[in-house]
């Protein structure tokens, strides 16, 4: 076993992303079942809906899941004490500074985890006494680091500063992407996209089917003056991009972004307005299938890539 399987006691070091609007408790429950770890997805749930996600999720599988908590969420403490109360053992946390929740949490026996774009803030989240950290590159899709630091350079460079295991993400969403981030020395990865276009997640089914259709070159990352978001470009992409053209200024963005767009764009299937969040791998997803279909499929595509490369001789 490797450092994550023991972690999480978990039988393949494959985790879920906890994405806004795509990661109910069908999804989580899904990976989990399959030997991965399933994430909820808090961002996008009031603190009773996750109440009731943890509930669900409870009974819909008996293995290990977690939920994922930005840390910028209004509620915070609410939904950190609904984690308690319900029991949940793992939690990922992401936007914001790991020291705020980190002993808390650990003081109630629970594994944390903290979602970082560069070594400088993995080194922060290992000193902030977290068990491990995600460490999330240029390619990932929804909200994303400032520096544009792709997972490639990123994994071997946090793997130099830090000694807590490490979780690859960004780009994988295959067996093989995940042979590559193992061989840089990720200790396991995490999976949104892949899972976004899953028959159990809560995304709405036109916003699946456009992740299917999504080729090279079709996403974006745009609002950086806001929070770095990358997105499938679509009507309000390009309305972001002409108010880029035309000079304006940071409220205008603020005011064309508006609220909900997230949303309209994911769960409500709004193609056009809609915010539509996904990450460069959609240029090789080509099908909604099961999610633990999709674990069983990278396990397999990892072996089959790991015994390609024994063979490789110079």
């Amino acid at each position: 076993m490797n450092a994550i399987n023991t972690l999480f006691n978990i039988q393949y070091p494959i985790i879920q992303g906890g994405m806004i609007w795509v990661s109910g408790y069908k999804l989580a429950s899904a990976v989990s079942n399959a030997g991965g770890l399933g994430l909820i997805g808090a961002g996008s749930m009031y603190p009773e809906v996750l109440r009731e996600h943890i509930q669900k999720c409870k009974k819909a599988t008996s293995k290990p899941f977690g939920v994922n908590v930005p840390m910028l969420y209004p509620n915070i403490e609410e939904i950190m004490n609904i984690i308690v109360d319900e029991d949940v053992k793992i939690v990922f946390t992401s936007a914001g500074n790991p020291k705020t929740w980190t002993a808390f949490l650990k003081e109630k026996g629970i594994t944390v985890v903290h979602v970082v774009s560069s070594s400088l803030f993995a080194l922060k989240a290992q000193n902030a006494g977290v068990d491990a950290v995600v460490v999330e590159g240029f390619e990932a899709g929804g909200h994303n680091g400032r520096d544009e630091t792709t997972t490639l350079t990123l994994i071997p460079m946090v793997k130099e500063k830090i000694t807590i295991p490490v979780i690859a993400a960004g780009g994988i969403g295959s067996g093989r992407g995940m042979l590559a981030a193992m061989a840089l020395g990720a200790d396991g990865v995490q999976v949104g996209s892949r899972f976004a276009a899953s028959i159990e997640s809560s995304a709405h089914d036109d916003f699946k089917q456009t992740i299917v259709t999504t080729e090279e070159g079709g996403t974006q990352l745009t609002l950086k003056e806001l929070a770095p978001v990358r997105l499938i470009k679509n009507k309000f992409f390009n309305d972001v991009q002409s108010l880029y053209d035309n000079n304006g200024s940071k409220e205008d963005l603020v005011t064309l972004l508006g609220r909900a767009r997230a949303k309209k764009g994911m769960f409500e299937g709004d193609l056009i307005e809609g915010e539509l969040e996904i990450g460069q791998i959609a240029g090789l997803i080509h099908d909604i299938k099961p999610a633990g279909q999709i674990v069983n499929e990278m396990i397999a595509e990892f072996k089959d890539a790991k015994v390609a490369l024994t063979s490789i001789d110079f």
